[in-house]
């Protein structure tokens, strides 16, 4: 296969997973709000699949390809990227309300903010298909796609579906259409099929610094979950029982079992 046609499938791979968060706008086709409490789990739910895929897809294939040295190394990269990458931001907090009255600068701003949440996982998906064509793997358009890759995506696109519902309550609250409100879903995930491509032809290229990759992307996305998603959850849960613990226990653990057997198919 060729490297651009390798590219068109990853870049496709990453933009089905960016597709998959206007779907979490779709329940506002059908009820007008959706509780803490729900919101809550959903949370939690986005959280446990976020650490499964880092943990059974990532972390695992990072220490086939490499040592746990290297590996390290590039959860540490990760991690530092998204910190330094908020710092340059002015750690600045974008609120969804704010999307439909922002002039250019402004949506440059809130994509550039988007980037730093969404950019790890379109890398996880990048890394993911390093083995495109090379190995065992699932036939699709006369190409053998690595399982890590069906699962990566499988997985991003699942998590994402919670999130774009979290981005479409305040939209709703402000009055913005249902279908508006998908269009902004996709709009916060489209830099993870551009960070898709970036990653795997990084990796492409520099065969040796995959197992770095993978190590990169778990580290980001696990660092994502523990400083933004369950804050975030429990934030939300500030005013239920006990704190909404949990239900964000619930979600998380739904999370898992979710990913769990699509990490041993």
């Amino acid at each position: 296969m060729e490297f651009v046609e390798s590219l068109a499938l990853v870049f496709v791979a990453g933009f089905i997973t960016a597709l998959a968060t206007g779907l979490g706008a779709l329940p506002f086709f059908f009820f007008d709000e959706i509780s803490d409490r729900g919101n809550v789990v959903l949370w939690g739910l986005s959280s446990g699949i976020m650490v499964s895929a880092s943990v059974f897809g990532l972390i695992d294939e990072g220490l086939a390809e490499g040592t746990p040295l290297q590996l390290l190394v590039g959860m540490a990269v990760g991690v530092l990227l998204v910190v330094v990458a908020r710092d340059v931001l002015m750690d600045a907090d974008i609120d969804p309300r704010e999307y439909e009255e922002a002039d250019f600068k402004k949506l440059v701003l809130i994509l550039g903010i988007l980037t730093v949440h969404s950019f790890p996982e379109g890398i996880a998906v990048g890394v993911s298909f390093a083995d495109l064509g090379l190995e065992d793997g699932v036939a699709f358009l006369g190409v053998t796609v690595p399982l890590l890759a069906i699962f990566m995506t499988v997985a991003i696109s699942i998590h994402n579906v919670p999130e774009g519902t979290a981005i479409s309550i305040p939209l709703k609250a402000m009055g913005v259409s249902k279908w508006r409100m998908v269009w902004w879903a996709v709009f916060s995930s489209l830099p993870q099929p551009i960070g898709a491509v970036i990653a795997f032809a990084f990796v492409r290229i520099a065969r040796e610094l995959l197992p770095y990759g993978f190590g990169f992307a778990a580290g980001a996305m696990i660092y994502l979950v523990l400083t933004e998603f369950v804050p975030e959850a429990l934030e939300i849960g500030e005013r239920l029982p006990s704190g909404g613990k949990p239900e964000l226990v619930v979600g998380i653990v739904l999370g898992v079992l979710v990913m769990v057997p699509l990490a041993f198919i």
